[in-house]
């Protein structure tokens, strides 16, 4: 007990942490361009949870801001059904760096770096990154990407989407 006083006291255990807050985390996900007679931009939550599908954040909400002919754009986030039942029913949004309008069509970025990154605190382990889309009058999607932390050495994971999600990238880059 004295020694871990003394090495944490020394910064020497907090070694693994700093590399692991130095790692980038890039997303890359696709949102495909439907040929639709009515086109409605889809929402979508990004998360992590870990193997046992408790959640550990959330990255993104992207969803309607403001109050329009369908009404408000929080009423209809419970059609993302694994985010919502999972950790979206319980926050009080908007979150400021994590929810947003919605995005058109076209491959959209998610860059995690620092120690403000939702990432910096991960403790070691495996992990999942979530994505869904669902869109009014379209159709619902979920893609989960495993991968693990700490980033220590560079991964890239990748898995494609069948409707309302094109490819989804995940890279992990140690700095």
């Amino acid at each position: 007990m004295r020694v871990l006083i003394t090495l944490a006291s020394l910064g020497l255990l907090g070694a693994p942490l700093q590399a692991a807050e130095a790692a980038e985390v890039d997303i890359n996900l696709e949102l495909p361009r439907l040929q639709v007679a009515e086109y409605h931009r889809p929402y979508v939550a990004v998360w992590l949870s870990k193997p046992d599908h408790s959640v550990v954040s959330t990255l993104a909400v992207w969803y309607q801001q403001h109050n329009g002919p369908e009404g408000e754009g929080t009423k209809w986030l419970k059609d993302m059904r694994q985010w919502w039942r999972r950790i979206g029913r319980s926050l009080d949004l908007p979150i400021d760096g994590v929810t947003g309008p919605t995005r058109a069509p076209g491959t959209h970025h998610l860059t995690f770096s620092g120690p403000d990154s939702p990432f910096a605190g991960l403790e070691a382990g495996e992990y999942l990154l979530h994505v869904e889309a669902s869109r009014e009058v379209g159709g619902r999607e979920v893609l989960s990407l495993p991968f693990s932390w700490p980033g220590d050495n560079p991964q890239a994971q990748q898995v494609s989407g069948s409707l309302e999600l094109g490819s989804v990238t995940l890279k992990i880059s140690p700095e």
